[in-house]
């Protein structure tokens, strides 16, 4: 601070002078001591007591003071102390409302909410928003999933000039990319920059992809991003591994793999997790083991992640022998890792081993069993033939069972023959859930497996009356960096002539090799010739008759099917498998199925 001082001053004038000096030099030095204690603070009570410090020095109003204090707030879960230090503050600028936004925006979902009711207040005290006010108010409609908030405030953007920001653009796109129904804003604002899109632009996009199911648009756009010689961060890296476990895609994952030992990226614990479960459900759980095996240190989601891994490839005592090895290592399992674990069970038919699994789950650990660990012994009983045990454990759970754990059930009473039981679940499914395909295709082959065949083509009366479509199989399969999707009955392949031509041979020489088509799956009232031909076109056969038309004698086909595999399209591909001496695993919406003559 500067002070013009006359000539000639007055004793009165040359002490007021003095004082004002004192002052603002004590003040000075009193904010940068504050500042200071607020580097050392680590707990809401070292802030209660630095704003005591604050109000014996009469600096309890300083604004630079104030932002700062509320700053370091949620770090500390001391958000309460943040908004009364904000409201008790005479000054309130648009610093100090990003300051308080970003700090609601950067706790839990349910604290989002807050971030945009002090952006209300913000406009309705009229103080302007600036270019870092969006990025804290977009992420807060992101976690929020509120579209239609995240529109409001795009046109805030657009009103106040913003748009062309690069900052404000990437979080437009993040928004966008985590909201429902918000993909094609995404792609829209990333088309439109004005400037050069930055590695942080791509990683958005991308993981709006993957979040929205849309993984083959996710892979397109990377390799966009490499043709335009953008270099992938670790963010992008994780979202297209993401996108690659989701469909199989394990040439390009083992890629990537490659491409980050190739450019020194550094192998962070998440990006080791992603690689281990993109490795797992692309079908090689040998890299998936790789990687975890190489890993310096492991988090409780780096050992679900291989468990799970294992559990889904039917290696359940491998995957126990690492929950014993995990507890060892005193990492505190948590209730994921169990749902890994109980799975593993189920698949290797660990009955027992799976009650003590779950009962320590509650006993040794405290973990409150969910939906999902009750659905997991269902499971596991009903692999195990214990129908009825598993039907007694449904009835007795202490939380509402819900129709995926009924279908479950259900579909152990088909392949058990308890049909009886099988029926009474289907129809009340069907009472249930009246718009859902799966309940009638479950219970249609219930029916199939009874010989009821005018029950059967009720079913399909049903079907037809409530307007109901049987959801078509899809198939995919990654050859030559390329990935091929088929579904069920289609010729719009460009190969297509080809691939029938294959499937005509594979049908003669199956039948050669003893294999007898199950009808009995068929929904359609067509006769026997027909339904043959229908189980000869499923999604499956086509993607592997693809393969076997592409692909050297003696390689493994790797396919991913969106449903359940068919008992005939498994029966059919054992018989594939052996007639071509091809190894043939298959990923379904449950789990992988290994084929090897």
């Amino acid at each position: 601070m500067r002070f013009d001082v006359p000539a000639r001053l007055s004793r009165n004038h040359l002490f007021t002078l003095r004082w004002v000096f004192c002052h603002h030099s004590l003040n000075r030095s009193g904010e940068q001591r504050c500042l200071a204690l607020l580097e050392s603070c680590t707990t809401p009570t070292h802030i209660h007591q630095l704003l005591s410090h604050l109000t014996k020095t009469g600096l309890s109003s300083n604004l630079l003071i104030i932002t700062k204090l509320i700053s370091i707030c949620p770090q500390l879960n001391a958000m309460e102390i943040a908004e009364s230090m904000f409201f008790q503050s005479p000054i309130r600028d648009a610093f100090l409302y990003n300051t308080i936004m970003r700090g609601y925006a950067q706790l839990g979902d349910p604290h989002k909410q807050k971030s945009i009711h002090f952006f209300s207040l913000m406009i309705k005290e009229g103080v302007t928003p600036n270019k870092f006010t969006f990025p804290f108010i977009l992420k807060a409609c992101a976690g929020l999933l509120d579209i239609n908030l995240g529109l409001q405030i795009h046109g805030f953007v657009f009103k106040l000039g913003f748009y062309q920001d690069e900052f404000v653009g990437n979080t437009l796109v993040h928004m966008y990319g985590c909201c429902n129904g918000g993909i094609d804003y995404a792609c829209k604002v990333f088309d439109e920059m004005p400037h050069r899109r930055n590695p942080v632009c791509w990683s958005a996009l991308i993981g709006g992809y993957v979040r929205n199911g849309c993984s083959s648009n996710a892979i397109e756009l990377f390799r966009r991003m490499q043709v335009d010689g953008i270099p992938p961060d670790g963010i992008t890296i994780v979202s297209v591994l993401s996108a690659c476990a989701d469909l199989g895609a394990l040439e390009l994952g083992k890629w990537i793999d490659m491409y980050i030992e190739r450019c020194s990226i550094p192998r962070t614990i998440p990006l080791c997790n992603s690689l281990i479960d993109m490795f797992a459900k692309c079908g090689s759980i040998e890299d998936a083991r790789r990687i975890f095996d190489g890993m310096p240190e492991r988090t409780v989601v780096s050992w679900t992640a291989i468990i799970d891994g294992l559990a889904m490839h039917s290696h359940g005592g491998e995957a126990l022998e690492l929950f014993l090895e995990m507890r060892r290592s005193k990492i505190q399992p948590d209730d994921v890792t169990f749902i890994g674990v109980l799975s593993a069970c189920s698949h290797a038919g660990l009955v027992e081993d799976g009650c003590r699994y779950f009962d320590s789950m509650v006993d040794d650990y405290g973990i409150t069993p969910k939906i999902e660990h009750y659905g997991c012994m269902v499971d596991l009983f009903s692999r195990a033939g214990l129908v009825e045990k598993a039907f007694q454990f449904v009835r007795t759970m202490p939380i509402e069972p819900n129709t995926i754990i009924w279908r479950s059930l259900l579909s152990a009473c088909k392949i058990h023959g308890k049909l009886k039981i099988g029926e009474q679940i289907s129809k009340w499914l069907i009472k249930f859930e009246p718009n859902r395909c799966s309940n009638y295709v479950l219970l249609s082959n219930i029916y199939g497996s009874m010989s009821q065949w005018s029950d059967k083509a009720k079913v399909r009366e049903m079907m037809n009356k409530q307007g109901i479509k049987k959801t078509p199989g899809c198939t995919l399969i990654e050859l030559n960096n390329s990935i091929h999707e088929f579904v069920a009955g289609d010729k719009s392949h460009p190969e297509s002539r080809e691939i029938y031509k294959m499937l005509d041979e594979m049908g003669k020489k199956l039948k050669m090799a003893g294999y007898i088509p199950r009808t009995t799956n068929v929904l359609l009232d067509i006769d026997e010739e027909d339904k043959e031909d229908a189980l000869h076109q499923h999604s499956e056969k086509l993607a592997i008759a693809f393969a076997l038309l592409k692909t050297p004698r003696g390689t493994t086909i790797r396919i991913v099917k969106n449903l359940r595999v068919c008992d005939d399209c498994h029966n059919a591909t054992r018989f594939i498998s052996k007639v071509y001496y091809r190894e043939i695993i298959v990923r379904d919406r449950n789990r992988f199925h290994r084929f090897w003559r």
